[in-house]
């Protein structure tokens, strides 16, 4: 019989270990001494020991799950259990022990771990379904579109949650996307409609445009060109590819009959020019008429000028003011000499100013008289009232006086 302090091979090679409990029945061994017996089942002892300091460093060090490491601790406790080892079977019951503690600690931790995570996930998708649906009533179609294509990447990268709140949330997410895919789709439709609309606009206005690139009649068709103009900007812009083409045929229409008036207008520009050089020279020559010494050779001379200047034509508009003020200003002077060469010799005017000019004075002297009296009475009141009438009587006499000097005196 052989012994050592966990186990012993009784005489019928039985053999046994001890523990707590008393002496567990490991096995039997008939094949050799009872050492070699104790030495074998001592090597499996020492087997369970590597294999339980595996499992615990996998524990601490890898992210094994709790289901495997539960199931690889209890493979281990069966073996320890079933007494097939020579060797402290309480210490590596005890390890195990400690291991499962230590693998239902890391579950705990991991649940909540997982809890965190899902509250995190969970919050992180409200969140995204929250700005969804903002941006779901956005009319910045571009940038909109683009975030909620990023939105729907960071959807992909968040962990699942609970499938009936995951579902509930995707759905609201989902909507969102679509109701922004309607609504910008029917933005652009509607869009396309304008724009067709104004295309159609644009093809009349061009039409008109072109029609009128060869008229000669300036003035009208210079302002329907800008009519023109208003009701182009007015249409609003047709399709890209169409409105450059239809653009610079509504503009080279314009340039085409822009261009012969200009060419016109400085053809008239410069006769005009010389027209003004001719007329000024023509005001010079009757600003010698003035002052008028012959009436008779001055309204000649005049008439023979004026006739000169109506057949000269336009000048520039802007120095037209001024020359024919000019001419103006001499014709008024001849007809104020006429007006008073008039005068002198209309005999019934001057026995009409002598007779104006008679009544004056008789009614100038009867104030005087009347004054005199009045302040012979000492009535000074009067007095001075019919001085003040007296005073107004006077200037029209004096008046009167000098318009009789200008029939001759």
């Amino acid at each position: 019989m052989s012994s050592d302090p966990w186990g012993r091979v009784d005489e019928t090679g039985t053999v046994y270990v001890r523990t707590a409990e008393g002496e567990k029945v490991v096995g039997s061994w008939q094949a050799g001494t009872p050492e070699e017996a104790l030495a074998y089942f001592e090597r499996k002892y020492e087997g369970l020991v590597v294999e339980i300091g595996l499992l615990e460093k996998r524990v601490r060090t890898t992210d094994l799950s709790a289901k495997d490491a539960t199931a690889a601790i209890e493979h281990i406790r069966q073996q320890v259990d079933e007494h097939h080892a020579v060797g402290d079977l309480a210490a590596l019951a005890t390890r195990l022990d400690k291991l499962v503690e230590t693998v239902d600690s890391r579950r705990e931790e991991r649940k909540a771990q997982k809890a965190k995570q899902t509250d995190e996930a969970r919050s992180a998708k409200e969140k995204l379904v929250t700005e969804a649906e903002e941006l779901a009533q956005s009319e910045q179609w571009r940038s909109a579109g683009e975030r909620l294509r990023a939105l729907v990447d960071t959807w992909k990268g968040l962990p699942r949650l609970d499938r009936k709140s995951d579902d509930e949330l995707w759905h609201r997410f989902s909507h969102a996307r679509s109701a922004f895919s309607k609504r910008r789709k029917a933005h652009f439709a509607s869009l396309d409609a304008q724009r067709e609309d104004a295309r159609k606009a644009k093809e009349r206005l061009v039409a008109e445009a072109e029609s009128l690139s060869n008229s000669t009649d300036w003035g009208n068709t210079a302002a329907r060109y800008r009519e023109l103009m208003a009701e182009w900007k007015a249409a609003g812009r047709a399709q890209r590819e169409h409105e450059d083409d239809l653009w610079n045929r509504f503009r080279g229409a314009q340039d085409v009959f822009f261009a012969a008036r200009g060419e016109v207008f400085a053809e008239r520009d410069a006769e005009q020019t010389e027209n003004l050089k001719l007329k000024e020279d023509l005001a010079t020559e009757a600003e010698k008429l003035v002052p008028v010494t012959d009436l008779k050779a001055a309204r000649a001379a005049f008439r023979s000028l004026n006739e000169r200047w109506e057949a000269i034509g336009h000048v520039p508009r802007d120095a037209r003011p001024k020359v024919e003020g000019r001419m103006h200003t001499v014709e008024r002077a001849i007809q104020e000499a006429e007006e008073t060469e008039w005068r002198r010799t209309n005999p019934e005017a001057r026995a009409r100013a002598a007779g104006l000019t008679g009544q004056l004075q008789d009614a100038v002297e009867k104030l005087r008289k009347q004054i005199d009296a009045a302040r012979a009475a000492g009535n000074d009141a009067k007095a001075d009232k019919l001085s003040r009438e007296l005073e107004g009587r006077q200037a029209l006499l004096d008046q009167a006086l000098k318009g009789l000097e200008e029939f001759g005196g």
